[in-house]
């Protein structure tokens, strides 16, 4: 029998944490045609979401996507954000960091990662995480 991972097992005591702690969990996402949110409130391309149990329904935390329902002006509506329009909000928002990265210094890896990890309330799977950050930040 193989061992199963702790990762998930992690995610989830960092999530568990947050919510006992009392600090409310956001994510800065890119607005693109991949992403379902409410249109009306995507400003310059961007939405900032919170995913706190008290502002979410059915809040799911999978390894490609955050999905839950929401009220945005009274109205209940469906959420879906893949985990890569995390990434790209976290760069977008560090533009300095991502250049000098991109120019070689490959130990500002460790800040993105903290930066998604700080973004998605400590839920993103951290090896889906870096996956995706090497490929993003290789631009």
């Amino acid at each position: 029998m193989s061992e199963l991972s702790t990762k998930p097992y992690l995610i989830r005591a960092i999530h568990q944490w947050c919510t006992d702690s009392g600090y409310t969990p956001y994510i800065a996402v890119l607005a693109d045609d991949t992403v379902r949110v409410p249109r009306e409130f995507v400003k310059n391309g961007e939405i900032v979401l919170n995913i706190s149990p008290l502002a979410t329904n059915r809040l799911q935390l999978g390894n490609d996507a955050i999905e839950f329902q929401a009220r945005f002006g009274g109205v209940a509506r469906e959420v879906f954000v893949p985990i890569e329009k995390v990434i790209a909000g976290v760069m977008a928002a560090n533009p300095a960091q991502l250049a000098d990265y991109r120019s070689g210094k490959d130990k500002l890896f460790g800040f993105f990662v903290g930066q998604v990890m700080k973004a998605t309330g400590g839920k993103a799977n951290p090896a889906q995480l870096n996956e995706l950050l090497k490929q993003k930040l290789a631009g």
